[in-house]
């Protein structure tokens, strides 16, 4: 029964894991398809909505690492297919990027703390399992309980910032979909009425493109907990 109990548990961790990203490619590729209704590309829509919201600091690039807002090089990235086609998920995908250039500009509270957790959390979450991975040879080779505390504590520390940036990271997505990309939408008439049920699905969608990244580090955060308290 204990194993049946672990397998389930497993079963129900991957699915947690996995299932968004999935749920997430099915439903962008489903509203992908080019269609001439839209007069421009995921780029040149960028590019406008930039433009007419005084944005002028911030650019419009083609990236093959994914579709993002860049606030360091202030940079809207979109990867080949949304830069290039206009379809109703090209559209709907520069205007949630650009919805995270409006709240860098407005200097909204959890993207700036986000973006400034985000720059250390690349490496203190590494240094984090580095420094737990050497905590035996540490307390080895000094004999000191207390030395021992301070670098679990320490490592914890480290690994922690990983863990808020990602979620963190959740409503931000959402304000930058629905907060900022929607009322744009609607406001400006970019889309047809019956195009809207879609967006809000395609909307949802990249709102939650770093759920599976935030489990994963839930996830490890809590296997090392676990591993700590044997």
């Amino acid at each position: 029964m204990h194993i049946i109990f672990i397998i389930i548990l497993i079963i129900i961790l991957l699915g947690l894991i996995y299932l968004p990203n999935i749920w997430l490619t099915r439903t962008l590729n489903k509203y992908e398809l080019p269609n001439d209704k839209f007069p421009g590309t995921g780029g040149q829509f960028a590019t406008h909505l930039l433009t007419r919201l005084h944005i002028e600091d911030v650019t419009v690039e083609q990236t093959d690492k994914g579709d993002h807002y860049d606030p360091v090089s202030r940079c809207v990235r979109l990867s080949p297919k949304y830069h290039n086609e206009k379809s109703l998920t090209a559209i709907v995908v520069a205007a949630h990027e650009v919805g995270h250039a409006i709240q860098h500009k407005s200097k909204y509270g959890l993207f700036k703390l986000r973006t400034v957790l985000a720059i250390a959390a690349n490496i203190t979450e590494k240094t984090g399992v580095f420094i737990l991975m050497l905590m035996p040879i540490i307390t080895m080779i000094s004999r000191s309980p207390t030395l021992g505390l301070i670098t679990t504590l320490s490592a914890i520390a480290f690994m922690a910032i990983g863990l808020t940036v990602h979620l963190i990271t959740l409503p931000v997505e959402w304000d930058a979909s629905f907060n900022r990309a929607l009322p744009i939408l609607q406001a400006g008439e970019y889309l047809d009425e019956e195009d809207y049920p879609a967006a809000n699905k395609i909307l949802k969608a990249a709102a939650f493109t770093y759920v599976a990244g935030a489990l994963t580090s839930i996830l490890n955060f809590s296997r090392w907990m676990a591993v700590l308290r044997r």
